[in-house]
């Protein structure tokens, strides 16, 4: 049951409110470790699902192209100024409707047609947004790609700047999508001095451990921070950039009229309402708890022989390359999910396979944390990824059905925010 009632929903289309119901049945069932995804606040649920989604409002505050903006402008005010304290920087803005748009309008800001782009590559656990092929950012810039060590599957800092002093790329992307270790923020910032680039700091699946204190953060190294507001940070699925003031100018623009119309109110709503949770004392105990929630279980994977990019990690995210267990990442990932394990299937660095057929799993501790379990639980999760990995390589259902049982039985002990399994 929703703690915020689905009733009209339920009366007025009674097949979404089925499907709603279920959704939030799976989410409350099973052990899940995407590791872009967790838990929002009853709080952060009603603020999402307000009136204010009725409202327009194209521009910014104080400067709106439509009337009627007496509760939207405080509102959007709230969320810069609560983003500003929480991650200590000059300007915010809290209009991109997610992270790829926000990564787009740090290009409109700095960047011209064909300019050089540097990021790491897509398959070393960068984002597409950082000028990976299939994405406009790789076919509308030169994109230059930096990429990981084959023997410690960490970024080689002296080979980044060695790349960069050769192609003088205008913009560097440091961070990305399946990164298990500490960003090097100093380093990258120093780079980027030298061979004259703007520093982007893509932050969006560590957002939340940086606002804990769990994580180093880009301020005062990285000339613009872009980050979606779920992942760790715990919100509503929107996206915010950052900045010194001296860039503040140029970022509004690229966002509006440059690249979107008018924001979506009660995003910005949740927005603010998760960035005040996220400044409460528990939340750095939360953020820390996430780390090391990844540490015991990825202790725990490497103990039953599971071979993890960069030996371990160093915040919320793990990456396994499956090719020891016998087994592809997406017939695990797939054997996971119907045993209650809910993760994704990834290509881990220099993967031989193809994208969509890869060889590894990444999982996160985010949302798992949020549910309650800890420390001591993660050895459990981890018998249970491996006892489904096993006999998912030897095509064993009985084995699957069986987890799933017991994970069922586990999860009901640690409560889902804004939905409980009894009326």
């Amino acid at each position: 049951m929703h703690e915020t009632s689905i009733s009209h929903l339920q009366g007025r289309d009674p097949e979404v409110a089925g499907l709603v119901e279920a959704e939030a049945r799976r989410q409350y069932e099973k052990i899940r470790l995407i590791a872009s995804e967790n838990y929002v606040s009853p709080a952060v649920l009603e603020a999402t699902g307000s009136v204010l989604t009725n409202k327009y409002s194209e521009g910014y505050a104080g400067k709106r192209y439509y009337e009627g903006q007496q509760n939207v402008d405080p509102i959007e005010l709230l969320a810069i100024g609560r983003a500003k304290e929480l991650f200590g920087v000059e300007h915010a803005n809290v209009q991109p409707y997610s992270g790829s748009p926000a990564n787009l309008a740090v290009y409109m800001a700095f960047l011209e047609p064909g300019d050089p782009v540097m990021g790491l590559s897509l398959p070393m656990g960068g984002h597409l947004t950082h000028g990976w092929s299939v994405s406009a950012t790789g076919k509308w810039f030169d994109p230059v790609r930096y990429d990981v060590r084959a023997d410690t599957g960490r970024v080689d800092m002296d080979k980044v700047r060695d790349l960069a002093l050769k192609e003088r790329p205008k913009l560097i992307w440091c961070g990305g999508t399946a990164i298990p270790r500490t960003i090097d923020f100093p380093a990258f910032a120093e780079i980027a001095r030298e061979v004259g680039a703007v520093l982007a700091a893509d932050i969006a699946h560590i957002a939340g451990l940086i606002a804990g204190g769990a994580h180093p953060s880009p301020v005062g190294h990285a000339d613009v921070i872009t980050t979606t507001t779920h992942k760790t940070l715990r919100g509503p699925r929107g996206a915010m950039i950052m900045s010194t003031a001296e860039h503040a100018k140029a970022i509004d623009k690229a966002v509006f009229p440059g690249l979107q119309g008018g924001p979506h109110n009660h995003t910005t709503a949740a927005i603010a309402v998760a960035l005040r949770e996220a400044a409460q004392r528990d939340f750095s105990g939360y953020a820390r708890q996430i780390v090391a929630n990844a540490g015991a279980l990825a202790a725990a994977l490497l103990e039953r022989g599971y071979d993890l990019i960069s030996g371990g990690t160093d915040n919320h995210l793990i990456l396994i390359d499956l090719t020891n267990k016998g087994i592809a990442g997406k017939p695990a990932a797939q054997a996971l999910d119907r045993a209650g394990i809910e993760l994704n299937y990834n290509a881990v660095p220099f993967d031989p396979r193809k994208p969509f057929d890869p060889s590894g799993l990444r999982l996160g501790t985010a949302a798992i944390t949020t549910r309650g379990l800890g420390e001591a639980q993660m050895p459990r999760v981890a018998a249970w990824i491996d006892e489904v990995v096993q006999a998912a390589a030897k095509g064993d259902e009985t084995v699957v059905d069986r987890v799933a049982a017991q994970i069922r039985e586990f999860l009901a002990s640690y409560p889902m925010p804004g939905w409980t399994s009894t009326p």
